[in-house]
C-alpha cells in the first residue's frame, strides 16, 4: 500500500514557465512529486497539468491545501482541483435488466481494483436485486414512465443526497436523465454500446450488422443534456467477420462495454482526466 497522495489538476491559459511554476510551487512546501504530467493545447491556447506528490513531509497540512490551490491557481489565471488518494469517493450505480457491467464494476470494487464504495444501486427494474445486496449495496427499484419520469428524478436525487454519492455511473441503464437532473448531479457517466460517434441512440449493433462493419466498440463518456455527445473518457473495440450475426456482435460487444466502462471508471476515479472545451484530456 503506497502512501497517500495529492492530486492536483490545473486548468489555465498557457504562458512560458508554468511546469517550472507549479513543480516549483510543490518543492517549495516539501513535495515530493511521483507523477506529472502536461499538455498544451495550442490552438486555444489552454495548458493542463496533473501533478501527483507525496502528503507524507509536504510542508501544508491538509486542511491548508484546498486554499493554497486555489490561491496557486488563481495567480495562474485558471482554475485547480486537488484531490487525495485516500479519499474513497462513495458511487451510486444504475442499471435496468442488463447484469454484465454492474457485476464486473462491483467485483472489481470488492477486488480493490476500483478506489471506490458502492452503497447505491438504482434501478427502474427489479431484476438485478440480488446481485447487487450480494456485494453489500443497497438496492432501490424505482419504475419509471414517460409521466412519472421527473417524480423519479426527485426521488433518485434524494437518494443520491441520502448516501452522500459524488459520481453516478449508468451502468446500461436504459433511460436518459433529464437536463434538470443533470443541473442537480453530476459528474455521471455512461456507457455506450457503440465506438462513438457511430450508430448513437438504439440498437447500434443491430445497425452495425446491417453496414457490415469489421469492428464495433464501446464508449464510455460523461453525461451530457445531448444524447451520447458528453466528452469521451474511453473506448474498447473487438474485431468481428461477415460469419458473426447480430447475436454475436452483442456478445462480444458485452467484453468491450464491461473493459471501457472499467478503465473509464478508474482513470475518473485517479482523477486522471480533465474536461474542457466539451472534450477530455486523459492522462494515463
Amino acid at each position: 500500500m503506497r502512501s497517500p497522495t495529492a492530486i492536483l489538476q490545473v486548468i489555465c491559459p498557457d504562458r512560458p514557465g508554468l511546469v517550472s511554476e507549479l513543480s516549483g510551487w510543490v518543492a517549495a512546501n516539501g513535495g515530493n512529486i511521483v507523477h506529472a504530467d502536461h499538455h498544451t493545447d495550442a490552438g486555444a491556447g489552454v495548458f493542463l497539468s496533473r501533478i501527483e506528490w507525496e502528503l507524507e513531509g509536504f510542508g501544508l497540512p491538509r486542511g491548508a491545501l484546498a486554499p493554497a490551490v486555489e490561491a496557486l491557481a488563481s495567480r495562474l489565471g485558471g482554475s485547480g482541483e486537488l484531490h487525495l488518494s485516500d479519499a474513497i469517493p462513495r458511487v451510486a450505480i444504475f442499471v435496468s435488466r442488463q447484469s454484465h457491467c454492474l457485476v464486473d464494476l462491483l467485483w472489481r470494487t470488492r477486488a480493490g481494483e476500483l478506489p471506490m464504495e458502492v452503497p447505491l444501486v438504482i434501478s427502474n427494474h427489479p431484476d438485478l436485486r440480488h446481485d447487487a445486496e450480494a456485494f453489500g449495496a443497497r438496492f432501490v427499484h424505482l419504475p419509471v414512465t414517460a409521466e412519472t419520469r421527473a417524480e423519479v428524478e426527485q426521488q433518485q436525487l434524494t437518494l443520491l443526497r441520502e448516501h452522500g454519492i459524488e459520481l453516478a455511473i449508468l451502468a446500461k441503464y436504459m433511460q436518459v436523465l433529464s437536463p434538470g437532473f443533470l443541473e442537480c448531479f453530476g459528474p455521471v457517466i455512461n456507457i455506450h454500446h457503440s465506438f462513438l460517434p457511430a450508430f448513437q441512440g438504439a440498437q447500434p449493433y443491430h445497425r452495425a450488422w446491417d453496414r457490415g462493419v469489421k469492428l464495433i466498440g464501446a464508449t464510455a463518456h460523461f453525461v451530457t443534456e445531448e444524447l451520447d455527445a458528453g466528452p469521451i473518457i474511453e473506448q474498447a473495440t473487438v474485431h468481428v467477420s461477415h460469419r458473426d450475426e447480430v447475436e454475436d456482435l452483442i456478445r462480444k460487444g458485452r467484453d468491450t462495454e464491461r473493459l471501457a466502462l472499467a478503465r473509464a471508471v478508474r482513470l475518473v476515479l485517479r482523477r486522471q482526466v480533465i474536461v474542457y472545451r466539451g472534450r477530455t484530456a486523459v492522462f494515463d
